[in-house]
């Protein structure tokens, strides 16, 4: 008896308020759902609008709620914003993070379709099921912020941006070749086409004449390539976008054009970056569309079989048209020649659909001896060459002449790169970039010749023949012409209709509804009709960020700026999305952002100051996910037998983040089972005193603190959770834990588990509240981040990760300091390490010292 009093004396002391915890196993799903309605009702992650704190905008890339719903890739990026929201609250920001639906468009039009279901309809029940599905994970958007595009409360600020645009010139009307997708049926932009291919149904598309409303995004082309310095963002997509812009400078050459008899009023201009290949142009090419053609078709001799070949030529579709393996075709003119401006030299005149009318100015200079495509289409058709650059380290020696005209059967090789002119008269033996301004500088003299800057940057052709989409706020009037709508009219909303499929003909369903398209002119009153084309599905994305900021806006009858609230949120400073848009959503964000900086509505140049792009998650087998593979993996059935604590910790630990990643169930159960560690570690938990000032546990709990924080913010997510894993593993070896120590493993779990760290941590109080008392203040998700002490950093060892192909295999305990070859050698002892470079060639290794090693094979 006496030893069992003296047992219960030195038992370790329980916190009574974990009693009723004790008994009660892990059970995610219970306790998930009620955090989620008392952090919905006390309105825990609501942004304050102007708060004295210091503002921290991070925006998810919204979603396209389609019918198949999220899987568990999606959600990804949505946890990676919540857990670095989380930690920027935590450290004293005002957060906004919001959520809403991009709605409009093709890929609802085309699953309303498919189901027959309205697309009001349908996308209305998407949406109810990606927010149920979202909001089962825990996230921490503030819902009150909540859009969607295809509300007409939304869409008429949308409306009235494209207004502004039509007043300012940038919105403006013409038929035109466009690229059309035969499946979808509409027009698209030159970004929607992927090698040739519709970038939603991937069917081949190809050239229509279309009416369109078109934006003049080029005006803002050299813009839009300065300001990329000004970005955080990862150098690929940076230089996606310049290719994309496709800014070069050069010199606008003028090939006059003759009969066999006279020299015309007419004339080819040329643009080329390479003048300095002048001498070797020996023919001429205009693109089947050019208006040169129609203006000298008198002069051409063949013009018949010309215009056959142009309307040919029409019918192919521009990959076809540029395509590397296709045989080069062509019709020569007969009756022209065009003049050589630097020799005075007669050279042929072309038509080829190689050369494209949007790409410089629709004509270029042949130089068959330095161009591959000139070459191929030389040999094809029997063309002279002239040879008229060396390269420098070819000779030493260099001939004052080369054999002027060489038939196009003895030439052999092309050579594309710089070095010293040949056959190029005064010019022989400069030097390719000098001799390049000498030769445009001559001309220019002549008025020859100009500087000239052209962007492969087309204008963005904006309209499309579909139903589902913002309706263009513009009526056709007889007597005024085109008519905009007035600023009180808008909302123009999309009419209820019965057939809502694409026709086909080039206009929009919309043109068969006549009691919505027949109207008075809102100018004169006479008779008018409406626009029937319809906005994209980009127009609502390209300034949705800027509606999360005006809060209350539904509830204004005008169409109302808020300057005072966007100038506080703007810009965003962490957006987080796939790479896949790259071009197309960013770079239209980014032209609608600057149009609407020079009206003054915004208060910054850009829209997104980081960016960050997730992996993509592949299945299980390795494979995209897709219905057609079997391979999907639902986060509803993940959540129902794992919890969403699981669901968020693995996605984040699977990884890095920014790399594609494939399911592992092994790795889901692994999560599980860490969280259900750390539930049971309470029952360890006392008042008993911290652990000793020099203890191991002490330095390696200071310094989780530390990289936990540094490791969120770095994005290294995968590396953060580990640290937390191991430090759970040291406590879990006490046998008792401090309370302290206990509260802050679960501080700095709480991002990545809030549920069950915000049902642990109210636990451990004295004086657990009632649920109906809980205070925001009480929240472990409103406690300030732990702070560390630095003489803890210097530790003597460290965990440092090895890497095979950035993926991590294994880790390896060694000394502060180490060196890469020293930790090269240990690396390849590594059992683990060495199954992946079995049969393997090890091409680099990459050392980051004192945190990991990546080979690379």
């Amino acid at each position: 008896m006496k030893n069992q009093k003296n047992m219960e004396a030195n038992a370790p002391k329980i916190n009574p308020a974990l009693v009723f915890l004790n008994k009660n196993a892990y059970k995610p799903q219970r306790i998930e759902r009620k955090w989620q309605k008392i952090w919905k009702k006390t309105g825990l992650f609501t942004a304050e609008d102007f708060s004295s704190k210091k503002k921290f905008y991070c925006l998810d890339m919204f979603p396209y709620p389609s019918g198949e719903g999220l899987h568990v890739g999606h959600p990804r990026g949505y946890v990676a914003t919540d857990v670095f929201s989380h930690l920027m609250r935590r450290q004293g920001f005002n957060v906004m993070h919001p959520m809403g639906w991009d709605a409009f468009g093709l890929p609802a039009e085309n699953y309303a379709i498919k189901t027959g279901i309205q697309p009001r309809i349908s996308t209305a029940k998407n949406i109810k099921n990606f927010r149920r599905q979202i909001k089962s994970l825990g996230l921490s958007y503030d819902w009150s912020r909540e859009i969607n595009t295809t509300d007409p409360d939304y869409y008429r600020f949308t409306q009235k941006i494209f207004l502004m645009l039509y007043k300012h010139g940038l919105a403006y009307e013409a038929e035109a070749p466009i690229n059309w997708c035969p499946s979808c049926k509409t027009g698209l932009a030159n970004e929607e086409v992927v090698e040739g291919k519709c970038e939603r149904c991937h069917s081949e598309v190809g050239r229509k004449n279309v009416r369109q409303w078109i934006l003049k995004i080029t005006a803002y082309a050299e813009r839009l390539l300065k300001d990329l310095e000004e970005l955080d963002w990862p150098e690929r997509i940076k230089e996606m976008q310049r290719h994309w812009i496709g800014r070069s400078q050069g010199w606008e050459i003028k090939f006059n054009l003759k009969t066999q008899t006279e020299t015309l009023n007419y004339s080819a201009d040329v643009f080329t970056t390479r003048a300095d290949t002048l001498f070797g142009a020996t023919y001429l090419v205009l693109a089947p569309e050019h208006p040169l053609l129609e203006d000298i078709k008198d002069k051409i001799t063949n013009y018949r079989l010309v215009k056959k070949y142009i309307e040919e030529a029409k019918n192919k579709s521009e990959r076809e048209r540029i395509s590397e393996v296709k045989q080069k075709t062509g019709i020569g003119i007969k009756g022209l020649s065009a003049i050589n401006p630097i020799n005075g030299r007669e050279i042929a005149l072309w038509v080829a659909d190689y050369v494209l009318i949007h790409y410089g100015t629709g004509a270029i200079m042949a130089v068959p001896s330095h161009d591959q495509r000139d070459f191929d289409f030389a040999k094809t058709h029997n063309l002279p060459i002239i040879e008229v650059i060396k390269p420098v380290a070819g000779e030493k020696k260099l001939p004052k002449e080369a054999k002027p005209i060489v038939s196009s059967q003895d030439f052999e090789a092309v050579y594309e790169g710089e070095g010293v002119l040949i056959n190029s008269g005064r010019f022989n033996g400069l030097n390719s970039k000098i001799a390049a301004e000498r030769i445009g500088a001559w001309l220019a003299k002549k008025d020859l010749a100009k500087k000239a800057i052209h962007y492969k940057l087309r204008d963005w052709v904006f309209s499309r023949q579909r139903y589902w989409g913002e309706p263009i706020p513009i009526v056709r009037c007889q007597k005024c012409g085109l008519v905009p709508l007035p600023e009180n009219e808008l909302p123009l909303k999309l009419p209820k209709v019965e057939k809502y499929q694409p026709t086909g003909t080039g206009e929009s369903p919309l043109a068969t509804i006549n009691e919505w398209v027949e109207v008075k002119c809102p100018q004169c009153g006479g008779p008018a009709k409406r626009e029937t084309n319809t906005m994209p599905q980009w127009a609502g994305s390209c300034w949705y960020y800027v509606a999360y900021t005006l809060g209350d806006w539904r509830k204004k009858k005008e169409i109302r700026w808020d300057k005072k609230k966007i100038a506080y949120w703007l810009p965003v400073d962490l957006y987080v999305g796939g790479a896949e848009h790259a071009v197309l959503h960013l770079l239209y964000a980014r032209f609608w952002h600057k149009f609407l900086f020079d009206q003054k509505l915004v208060s910054t140049k850009e829209p997104f100051m980081k960016l960050k792009n997730v992996g993509l998650v592949l299945g299980p087998d390795g494979q995209k996910m897709s219905k057609s593979r079997g391979n999907v993996i639902s986060p509803d059935e993940t959540i129902n037998k794992y919890g969403a604590d699981t669901l968020r910790l693995y996605e984040m630990f699977m990884g890095p983040f920014s790399q594609e990643t494939a399911w592992s169930l092994q790795g889901i159960k692994g999560c599980r089972r860490f969280l259900e560690r750390v539930w049971q570690m309470r029952t360890k938990t006392a008042k008993v005193p911290l652990v000793g000032e020099n203890s191991a546990l002490k330095r390696l709990l200071n310094q989780t603190i530390k990289k936990t924080g540094e490791e969120v913010k770095s994005f290294r997510f995968n590396t953060a959770v580990s640290g937390l894993m191991i430090l759970a593993n040291e406590l879990e070896k006490q046998k008792e834990i401090s309370l302290e120590e206990y509260k802050t493993l679960l501080l700095l779990l709480a991002p990545f588990a809030p549920h069950l760290t915000e049902n642990l941590w109210q636990a451990l109080k004295e004086a657990p509240p009632k649920l109906k008392d809980f205070a925001v203040d009480d929240s472990i998700h409103r406690q300030p981040w732990p702070k560390y002490d630095e003489k803890f950093m210097a530790e003597a060892k460290i965990i440092l990760a090895i890497q095979v192909n950035g993926k991590f295999r294994d880790q390896i305990e060694v000394g502060r300091g180490i060196t890469k070859g020293k930790t090269e050698e240990l690396a390849l002892k590594s059992e683990k390490v060495a199954k992946w470079l079995m049969g393997k060639e090890i091409k680099k290794m990459i050392f980051i010292p004192n945190r990991l090693l990546n080979i690379v094979i």
